[in-house]
């Protein structure tokens, strides 16, 4: 039996595989300042890139880490997207 070799980007960590995605999401953009109804108009959230190897994904959100101990299961670089900020996950080709 031949194992197919995965076309996606991953890591195992104790048993269980973790692929790394493309996340595409909106950010919050504040100002304290005066500004006047012109000015207000234009202020908009931001889209933001970031990458990393999904933890979980449920209904409300999608768990992120990018780094990782290599001798026990536990992860660094962590990040809880709200599935509303999120407007694309793509998994990374290897």
């Amino acid at each position: 039996m031949v194992n197919k070799k995965s076309k996606y980007k991953s890591l195992v960590i104790n048993k269980k595989r973790y692929y790394f995605y493309k996340i595409v999401w909106l950010d919050i953009v504040g100002d304290s300042g005066h500004a006047d109804a012109n000015e207000f108009s234009k202020l908009n959230p931001v889209e933001m890139v970031s990458y990393g190897y999904i933890f979980s994904k449920d209904n409300q959100c999608v768990r992120t880490f990018a780094s990782y101990d290599t001798t026990s299961e536990s992860f660094s670089d962590r990040n809880c997207y709200p599935l509303g900020c999120i407007k694309q996950l793509q998994k990374i080709n290897i």
